[in-house]
């Protein structure tokens, strides 16, 4: 990729009273790091916490000029309560990318410490330690939260490059989006 052709991406690791983000630029070859932190949403409210979720999204976007948002999917959670608020989250802040006209793209936990350890299964620590290496940070990131965003966001730096290699891509901006990229699946009446 050319220096035209750098994007930057929006790793975000949902939760409803911590929300980790990390930005890093991808030049196709190397995803270097622009910015990562945690957000404490410390309203009361579940609705004013989705609220703050979505205004501080929106900030990200524009302050760090993302083109492009991936976001950690929901893990099963035998506490159905959690994986709900969690799931509000998640909708939120990919609700807000989209509002802001930014793709987004959702990836299992598994396939992210898959594309950065090579093991799906590894601890949370060790991701971290990847994170630290593969962007070559002075320190580890202060909290996971903030790790496992940047973790997300380098896992679709290397998603971006197989679909690049495979001619595959499937990021789509909404459903016009979706039916222009893939016009045989266009039902016909």
């Amino acid at each position: 990729m050319s220096l035209s052709n750098v994007i930057k991406i929006l790793g975000i690791d949902p939760g409803t009273n911590i929300m980790g983000f990390g930005v890093v630029s991808w030049d196709g070859n190397t995803p270097s790091i622009i910015e990562h932190g945690i957000l404490r949403i410390n309203d009361k409210s579940p609705f004013d916490k989705l609220k703050h979720i979505l205004n501080e999204v929106s900030l990200w976007i524009k302050k760090y000029g993302v083109d492009h948002v991936a976001i950690e999917a929901p893990f099963y959670d035998k506490n159905a309560q959690s994986m709900l608020k969690l799931g509000r989250a998640q909708g939120v802040a990919i609700a807000s990318s989209i509002n802001m006209g930014v793709g987004v793209t959702e990836y299992a936990p598994k396939k992210i410490k898959l594309a950065l350890t090579g093991k799906g299964f590894s601890s949370k620590e060790q991701v971290q330690a990847m994170v630290t290496q593969i962007l070559a940070l002075k320190k580890k990131p202060e909290t996971l939260d903030a790790s496992d965003a940047l973790a997300v966001a380098v896992c679709h730096c290397y998603q971006q490059n197989m679909a690049s290699l495979s001619g595959k891509n499937k990021s789509y901006k909404g459903w016009s989006d979706y039916i222009d990229k893939n016009p045989g699946k266009k039902l016909s009446t």
